[in-house]
C-alpha cells in the first residue's frame, strides 16, 4: 500500500502525482467509487472509500476530479503510474518529428551544383522531412525575379518523381521559398 511506504506522509505523495490525488489527500464530500476489479460500487464519501481500499491492501486514487461527483478507484497506485509512465513512453517512440531542412539556390546556378543541391534534396526527402527551397536575391538581382523563377521550377521538377511541392513559391523580402514534400505524406 502506498501510504504505508511513504508512512503517512502524503505531502510527498501529492508532489509525486502532479494531477492525481491519492488516499488522505481526497478532501471532496462525496466520491463515485469504482473497486480494484472495475465494478461501480457507488457513491459515498472518501473516508469510507478508503477503509474499503485499505481492507484489500489497495491505494484510493481519484482518477476524474472533474466529474460530478468525481470518481476515484481503488488501486495498486505503483502499478498503476508504472503503466501511465510506460504508455507515455511508448507514445513518444510512435511520434516522428518532421524537420524542414533548407536548401539555397542563387539566380545564376549553373546545372552541375543544381544537381549537387537537388540530390541533397533528395536526401533530405527519402529520410521523411520536408525541403525549404531558397532562391536568394542579392543587388542587382532584385530586378530580375521574374526572369529566375525558373530556377524553383526546374528543381522542383528535377525532384518531380520523389516530391510534391506543398507550398508554392512566395516571395518573402529579398527570397523566393518554396516547399516541397515527399510523395504519400
Amino acid at each position: 500500500m502506498l501510504s504505508a511506504f511513504f508512512c503517512g506522509h502524503h505531502e510527498e505523495v501529492t508532489a509525486i502525482s502532479s494531477e492525481l490525488l491519492i488516499n488522505e489527500a481526497i478532501t471532496e464530500k462525496e466520491i463515485r467509487l469504482i473497486g480494484s476489479h472495475g465494478e461501480q460500487i457507488g457513491i459515498m464519501t472518501p473516508q469510507e472509500a478508503l477503509a474499503k481500499a485499505q481492507e484489500e491492501d489497495l491505494d484510493l486514487v481519484l482518477i476524474a476530479p472533474n466529474a460530478k461527483p468525481p470518481v476515484a478507484k481503488i488501486i495498486d497506485y505503483s502499478k498503476y503510474r508504472y503503466e501511465m509512465i510506460r504508455k507515455e513512453k511508448e507514445a513518444k517512440k510512435k511520434q516522428r518529428v518532421i524537420e524542414i531542412k533548407e536548401v539555397r539556390l542563387s539566380p545564376n546556378i549553373e546545372d552541375n551544383d543544381l544537381n549537387t543541391k537537388s540530390s541533397a534534396a533528395r536526401k533530405f526527402l527519402e529520410k521523411g522531412n520536408k525541403v525549404k527551397v531558397t532562391l536568394r536575391f542579392r543587388g542587382r538581382e532584385m530586378s530580375h525575379m521574374a526572369q529566375t523563377k525558373h530556377v524553383l521550377d526546374d528543381f522542383a521538377e528535377t525532384l518531380s518523381d520523389i516530391a510534391v511541392i506543398d507550398k508554392p513559391s512566395k516571395l518573402e523580402g529579398r527570397s523566393i521559398v518554396m516547399i516541397l514534400s515527399k510523395k504519400g505524406n
